[in-house]
């Protein structure tokens, strides 16, 4: 099938025409619930579930960024439900969080809502592409002697070696990014930084990024960026459009 290319359609019978083990990395977000309409188009969780893994290659990896709606003052735990189908299909699962810098809603009951699942989905044990963000700036560097402290049964001190403690370490699992992405026209833009540092993480060059639910093309923009393939299903010719243009 072509690649670099967004089809308006169900992302069902994109997936349909793919080989099984096609996909290197999925990052997508479906529709919360029913937070809002995305003009109507509702989807089926469980067969897009299935179609993610056959198409996904072995070591490859699906980040799905959820939310939940709250109702009758109760989250729906669509989100949880969804991340356990993904583990009864094969997928291991790694939680991590997208934290928003502005809260977007809350209610007098609870506290303020300001972060998402961003779930890591893995066919098989371990991602087969992993390029840790080392951003984290560690208390100390530089070259340190190591060792355990006190004294050997015989009196003497135990040995100790020399290791290099980097300026920045490997970023933690709560990722920071402003909300939006910019007057799209799209209801529900995620941050282009959220899409690059997944993409960044779980691909290299070269490799074939999907968003199953591409909406304003955020991850297939940020795949070019990052001279990454793609591919998109998107089912409304409206946010076809969106994508057009961010592409160009």
């Amino acid at each position: 099938m072509e690649i670099n290319k967004i089809y308006n359609e169900n992302c069902l019978d994109t997936m349909a025409r793919m080989d099984d083990n096609f996909i290197d990395l999925t990052v997508t977000s479906p529709p919360y619930d029913d937070l809002r309409t995305y003009n109507g188009y509702s989807f089926d969780f469980e067969s897009i579930a299935k179609e993610l893994y056959r198409v996904t290659k072995n070591g490859g990896v699906v980040v799905w960024v959820v939310g939940d709606a709250t109702k009758k003052g109760s989250e729906t735990g669509t989100s949880f439900k969804q991340a356990l189908y993904f583990k009864e299909l094969g997928f291991s699962l790694e939680t991590m969080i997208y934290e928003k810098a502005q809260s977007c809603f809350g209610s007098n009951t609870y506290y303020l809502q300001s972060f998402e699942y961003m779930f890591v989905l893995t066919k098989g044990t371990k991602p087969k592409t992993i390029n840790h963000i080392r951003d984290r700036e560690n208390k100390r560097s530089g070259i340190e002697s190591m060792g355990k402290s006190g004294l050997k049964k015989d009196g003497t001190k135990p040995d100790r070696h020399k290791k290099e403690i980097k300026k920045f370490g490997k970023r933690k699992n709560i990722w920071r990014y402003g909300v939006g992405g910019g007057k799209t026209g799209h209801p529900a833009v995620f941050p282009d930084k959220l899409a690059n540092d997944h993409i960044i993480s779980w691909s290299n060059r070269n490799d074939l990024v999907y968003d199953p639910f591409t909406g304003s093309g955020t991850t297939a923009k940020m795949a070019k960026i990052n001279q990454r393939n793609f591919i998109g299903s998107e089912i409304s010719k409206e946010y076809i459009k969106i994508c057009e243009k961010r592409l160009s």
